[in-house]
């Protein structure tokens, strides 16, 4: 069984306990630390791996959205909130769900589970002399996408769209976890929401990259990473 190591970032001690109780009582989870606020936070991401955080909205020094900004490459992070007016918001920020305070137990099992692909349902790559591979699970089928033929990947959510010059193949997976799968030197992410080919890139700017027609915004955080490798 795979486990998730989990960070709370809250700073009411009630809130944070109940969280700390439901973390107990999953197998799959496992509890890193509490942390107070955003600062804390960012040391502990420093030193640990972290796969999941349960992250409230209205803390001291940086709230929760400008602390999933300064985040290059963020774990899966579930918002924790008593406002429901930010929800939309959440979203566009890829978060895996948004729970309401107080939050049910019920609640938070249904979104933890979402960190749990699928029995075979990852993609899988196939490493070849010359020319490499994905198998993708498409309605219960594993379709065949060569790596260079990927153009660019875009986050949807729960789901991955790769795009290449003639089709486009959609799937359930974190792009995280993509980004880990795929050879850096074949694909960057340029975006919390977009992976790249390096080599499918026709035009850049400091905002954005070309590919195929296609204006690709450049994330704030990944700016100079992405731009010190497209300009080698």
């Amino acid at each position: 069984m795979e486990i998730y190591n989990c960070l709370i970032v809250e700073d009411e001690p009630l809130a944070a306990d109940i969280l700390k109780d439901y973390i107990g009582m999953v197998p799959f989870l496992n509890l890193i630390t509490v942390c107070p606020d955003a600062i804390d936070a960012l040391e502990v991401l420093k030193k640990e791996k972290v796969d999941l955080i349960f992250l409230d909205l209205h803390l001291p020094k940086i709230k929760g959205f400008d602390f999933i900004k300064t985040l290059q490459h963020p774990p899966s992070i579930i918002i924790t909130t008593a406002y429901h007016e930010y929800a939309l918001q959440g979203y566009e920020y890829n978060v895996l769900d948004y729970l309401m305070k107080p939050i049910a137990f019920q609640r938070f099992l249904l979104a933890v589970n979402k960190l749990k692909p699928a029995v075979n349902t990852a993609p899988t790559l196939v490493q070849e002399v010359g020319r490499s591979h994905l198998f993708l699970n498409v309605a219960k089928k594993k379709v065949k996408i060569y790596l260079d033929e990927i153009l660019y990947i875009e986050s949807l959510k729960e789901y991955l769209q790769f795009f290449t010059a003639n089709k486009t193949i959609k799937v359930k997976f974190q792009l995280a976890q993509m980004e880990d799968l795929l050879p850096k030197s074949q694909f960057i992410r340029i975006h919390r929401s977009f992976i790249v080919a390096k080599n499918k890139i026709d035009a850049f700017s400091a905002t954005d990259v070309e590919i195929n027609k296609k204006l690709i915004p450049i994330g704030r955080s990944y700016k100079e990473l992405v731009l010190s490798v497209i300009e080698k």
